[in-house]
């Protein structure tokens, strides 16, 4: 078996004037994923391996949110790759992780996560909102063969308000 948690960076700011992968989050964004964290404490498996987008709205949803688990900080790692909006290549990270890697959470962003929540799940999502959780199990050993999933917990800020 392997599991998959896929979390959408929390809100970022537009009020910089900094570049895309430059922007931080706003007071919701911290908040929020003050919550997700807290909430997924108490819900999930041990993780082996977390990987984030080095964008720096992913990158500190994935701290806030850290901090809530009891895991070892050298399971996190920056995944360039994973600063994609398309999915194909966020795919291609999680293929070609380690086999010895049974759970695996990575931090990114939309149109990437709603598509791969949808391609690989088996509970439609129309849009995976900010912050936001998906855990996907798939009846396998290699991340190579990944295929249609079960969709087992979904997360969104707004009910956790």
């Amino acid at each position: 078996m392997k599991t998959l948690y896929i979390i959408r960076h929390a809100k970022s700011s537009w009020d910089y004037d900094v570049s895309d992968e430059m922007r931080p989050l706003n007071k919701r964004g911290f908040n929020d994923a003050e919550l997700i964290g807290k909430e997924l404490k108490t819900l999930i498996k041990p993780i082996d391996k977390i990987l984030s987008s080095p964008a720096v709205r992913a990158h500190s949803t994935a701290k806030i949110v850290i901090e809530h688990l009891d895991v070892d900080k050298d399971i996190f790692s920056l995944e360039p790759n994973l600063y994609d909006f398309g999915g194909q290549d966020v795919i291609e990270v999680i293929k070609n992780c380690d086999d010895t890697i049974n759970t695996l959470m990575v931090f990114g962003h939309n149109h990437a996560l709603t598509s791969i929540a949808n391609l690989y799940g088996s509970k439609k999502i129309d849009n995976l909102p900010t912050a936001g959780v998906v855990e996907i199990e798939f009846d396998t050993d290699h991340w190579k063969k990944i295929t249609v999933g079960k969709t087992l917990l979904t997360i969104f800020p707004k009910s956790l308000r």
